[in-house]
Parts: C-alpha cells; sequence; structure tokens
C-alpha cells in the first residue's frame, strides 16, 4: 500500500488546518481568520485499504519573538525533516513573490505540490499566471488549486498525493485518526472559542490546559485552565458578571460533546501567570 508522511506549509492563514480538515473529513485542527491560531504540529492519520497518509498540519512561518515562538518554528523544522510530501500552500489572492520566499526558504529536501487555496476568490487569469510562476520554481513538483473551505478540488489533491508516495507497510494500526491524546483536542477547541470571542490581543496572550478528564456514568468531567499573562487579561476573559467566560463555556461544550460523541460537564477557571510564552517551564507544562 502507498504509506507516507505528508506534510502542510505556509504563511499565517494561508488556509493550512482548514486544508486538514478537509482531507481528513472531520475537524482535527482549530480555525480562525487570526494569524497564529495553530501552535503545534498536529498529526493526522488517514488510513484506507490502499494507503496511510500521516498529515501534518504545522504552525505558521513567522519570525519569533517568544519562547514560544521558537517552540512553534522548532515544530515546522521537525516537519522539514520527515516530510515524504510536502504541501507548500499559498493564498491565491496575495502575490506569489511572498509565499515563494517562504517556500524557498524552506530548503526542502522531499518533493513539493504548490497548492493555490481560496481560488474561488480570484479570476481564472490570476490563477493561470500563479500556476505558471509556481511551476517555474525548482521545489514545484506539480500545481493544484483547491478551495479547502468550500471543499473544492480537494480529492483531487487527494488522488495526486497518493500518486506520488512511496509504497510501505502501515506506520500505524487501528483506527486512530491522531497520535496525540483526546485532552490536547479538548484544550485546542476551547482555545479556539478564544480566538472567536475576544479581541486581538487576548488570544495570543492565552493557553489551555487541561487538568481533569474524568468519564462517568452518563457524562464526563472537564476541568480546565485558561492561561493569562495579566490580572486586566483575567478580566476580559470572565467579563462583566462571569458573562463572557459562559459564552466561551457554552460555545465550546457543544464542539467537545460533538467531538467526543458524549455530554461532558465543563468547568473552566482563569489563572494568571506573568510572562508564560518566555517561560521554559511553564511551556512544558502547557504542552509546547
Amino acid at each position: 500500500m502507498k504509506v507516507g508522511f505528508v506534510n502542510i506549509f505556509g504563511k499565517p492563514n494561508a488556509g493550512k488546518s482548514t486544508l486538514l480538515n478537509a482531507l481528513m473529513g472531520e475537524k482535527l485542527a482549530i480555525v480562525s481568520h487570526k494569524v497564529q491560531t495553530t501552535r503545534h504540529r498536529i498529526k493526522a492519520i488517514l488510513t484506507d485499504p490502499g494507503y496511510q497518509i500521516i498529515f501534518s498540519d504545522t504552525p505558521g512561518i513567522i519570525e519569533p519573538k517568544y519562547k514560544l515562538h521558537e517552540k512553534m518554528m522548532q515544530a515546522v523544522k521537525g516537519s522539514l525533516e520527515d516530510a515524504d510530501l510536502a504541501l507548500l500552500i499559498a493564498d491565491a489572492r496575495e502575490n506569489p513573490d511572498e509565499s515563494n520566499a517562504i517556500f524557498t526558504f524552506l530548503n526542502l529536501k522531499a518533493p513539493a505540490l504548490v497548492i493555490l487555496n481560496k481560488s474561488d476568490a480570484v479570476s481564472a487569469e490570476d490563477i493561470s499566471k500563479a500556476t505558471a510562476f509556481y511551476k517555474q520554481q525548482s521545489y514545484c513538483k506539480d500545481v493544484v488549486v483547491i478551495s479547502a473551505l468550500k471543499k473544492r478540488g480537494v480529492e483531487e489533491l487527494l488522488q495526486v498525493i497518493i500518486g506520488l508516495l512511496p509504497e510501505g507497510v502501515p506506520f500505524y494500526e487501528g483506527d486512530d485518526i491522531s497520535d496525540l491524546p483526546t485532552k490536547f483536542f479538548v484544550s485546542e477547541l476551547i482555545r479556539e472559542k478564544i480566538f472567536l470571542l475576544y479581541g486581538e490581543e487576548i488570544p495570543y496572550h492565552a493557553t489551555v490546559l487541561v487538568h481533569e478528564f474524568k468519564e462517568k456514568t452518563t457524562l464526563i468531567k472537564i476541568g480546565a485552565d485558561i492561561i493569562v499573562q495579566r490580572d486586566t487579561q483575567k478580566g476580559i476573559i470572565l467579563g462583566e458578571g462571569g458573562k463572557m467566560i459562559k459564552q466561551l463555556g457554552t460555545m465550546a461544550r457543544k464542539d467537545i460533546e460533538e467531538f467526543l460523541g458524549n455530554k461532558i460537564f465543563l468547568e473552566l477557571f482563569v489563572k494568571v501567570r506573568p510572562k508564560w510564552r518566555d517561560n521554559e517551564l511553564q511551556l512544558k507544562e502547557y504542552g509546547y
């Protein structure tokens, strides 16, 4: 069977997480319109009688400003080293020169497909020009045009990927769709709601740590800490009379129940940890 690691790279907000979810047919990576939503390397295992593909969604490539950013870029580096095939995702609405600079900088050893995403938002002429541009680049094996959000071209992309993978023995047995624990996905779903509900500053200063996950007879009890850097941020997360954190809990609970296929009881706490993004021990504790 065809087996391999297929790793997704690109600028922040190019649509890497949306593409991963579309390829998997399931929401594994959180998404928002804000940049730097993805902080971890998320492996997703797609197994079929004829193939096993281990996809990796990676953080958007940025210039690190904190230890947290350095950890994010280490996740990208690890993905470069084990890729059998790279998917270089570019926003079709943007000047190709920007993404080209990043793709060239990656210095890939694996073959690469350039994925022109958000193609529904540009003209056929622009798509044609961008396709011709990328096909001239030494790293590009082929160009595939898609709209990950609308799932256009995703099935065709999957067939191209399968055709380029080597034959081998599956790395994973059973029907697991990721090598990450359930608690990780729960914390990410809560963190996604922070990106959706709060202003520009809060999501980048916050992280989520699930400290309790107990399966009871009728439901799963989950306790999670929302970590922020300052008391003022804690006040914003809570909102007047706890209004905002209640809304956050309601939205998160709905998605977590859908993901787990089970009723949950969710308790959220807000804790202040000054400068956690630059604290090696705290970053390790929070899963980075």
